[in-house]
């Protein structure tokens, strides 16, 4: 007897996660690969941060914790979103887990039924519609393409909901587009939730300090925060401070909702590591500078990348305005007869799957195929990686194109 759950039968391995294997099997086997396939920071943990979780392990902080995380860490997050995003929460409004996945897995199995829908623009990152589907409700895919900014209008949104849509999702700065919605945009989602209390806005804020150009960050609690019944926070310190290994997460919202997310969390992992919500309460209360320095290196690589992409006959991108991706659209690539031929010879119908996967087998470059962020037409390159290794890596990708013609 074979034994397998039907929840997973509509429900694929992480793409990004995959890619990021491939390349290092490729590396141990002496290639020379570039990786734009990670969506994780290059630089090291700031200095001040590791030393917070040397104190806790010389103070012997090494035992369990509070399931929905420590006093200490929930303290910093109040204050983080205090001093960054002028909203008040108690205690019982805060959880912590490992990681913003899952904050966001627990949300939706504590507020999620079969039959629900959850409204979903794309392009999205990887795990929110696989995510929906373990919580056995239906993602409702908005899509909006390279014209748009990658960003879903309202009146988009407004014809998606059904009444039985539950949850709508806003990620802003986005993953994998870097697209930021315009204020006005959520000023309209805004009026839209004092309309139906019935549906959940949740917010992925995990780019929030990763912005360019001079851009404030705004979301929809900052507009409406009287609303604290129906929006939902979902945030970390992996990206902003370089921490994705420390796997630490925050969730804000209806204190019902945390108080059901923290009776998930207590029968899966229970409390967040002891050590990494030490370096987590760090990152959140001390000195920002290493935010600003980061951020100011990526912008760096965004016009670097930008500029290589746009100088690329065929290719359409746009300046992205924050996190650390660039997801030209490759469409005009893919009507060329050379590459209806690989397609052909691989057999496969996701062009930007065969696109992806002849780059890093003859070229030597790992990027993820957009159709794992429900947009078929581009791929997705982090920029998460030094200028040099930039450059060679898109010139790679420009030749590949070019072989193509």
């Amino acid at each position: 007897m074979k034994f397998s759950a039907h929840r997973l039968d509509s429900v694929e391995p992480s793409p990004t996660l995959a890619i990021t294997a491939r390349a290092k099997e490729l590396r141990s086997q002496g290639k020379d690969v570039i990786g734009f396939g990670a969506g994780e920071p290059d630089f090291d943990t700031p200095d001040h941060i590791k030393q917070a979780a040397i104190r806790a392990l010389d103070a012997g902080q090494t035992k369990y914790t509070p399931v929905g995380g420590t006093p200490g860490l929930k303290k910093a997050v109040i204050q983080k979103f205090q001093r960054d995003n002028q909203l008040d929460f108690s205690p019982g409004e805060i959880i912590v887990s490992v990681g913003g996945k899952q904050v966001l897995y627990n949300l939706f199995l504590a507020t999620l039924n079969p039959g629900d829908e959850v409204i979903i623009p794309a392009p999205y990152w990887v795990s929110y519609a696989d995510i929906t589907r373990l919580a056995e409700a239906t993602p409702v895919i908005v899509k909006a393409g390279i014209d748009q900014g990658y960003i879903a209008g309202i009146d988009q949104i407004r014809a998606a909901i059904t009444d039985r849509t539950r949850m709508i999702l806003v990620n802003s700065p986005s993953n994998p587009t870097g697209g930021v919605y315009p204020d006005k945009e959520l000023q309209e989602l805004a009026e839209l939730l004092k309309e139906r209390d019935d549906i959940l806005l949740v917010t992925d804020d995990i780019y929030e300090h990763i912005l360019f150009d001079g851009r404030k960050f705004l979301n929809v609690p900052m507009l409406v925060p009287e609303l604290k019944d129906r929006w939902f926070i979902v945030n970390g310190v992996s990206k902003a401070y370089s921490m994705t290994g420390w796997r630490i997460g925050y969730g804000a919202g209806p204190q019902h909702i945390i108080k059901n997310m923290e009776t998930i969390q207590g029968q899966s992992t229970s409390g967040a590591c002891s050590i990494a919500q030490a370096a987590a309460q760090a990152a959140l209360s001390e000195s920002q500078d290493c935010v600003g320095e980061m951020r100011e290196a990526f912008q760096q690589r965004r016009d670097l990348v930008t500029r290589m992409l746009s100088s690329i006959p065929g290719v359409r991108t746009f300046s992205p305005g924050g996190a650390f991706y660039s997801f030209p659209d490759l469409s005009e690539i893919y009507q060329r007869s050379k590459f209806q031929a690989l397609m052909k010879d691989r057999n496969d119908s996701s062009p930007s799957r065969v696109f992806c996967a002849h780059l890093l087998d003859h070229y030597e470059v790992a990027a993820v195929p957009g159709i794992a962020f429900g947009d078929d037409a581009g791929i997705r390159i982090s920029y998460a990686l030094s200028e040099e290794n930039i450059r060679t890596g898109i010139e790679r990708l420009g030749n590949m194109i070019h072989d193509l013609d």
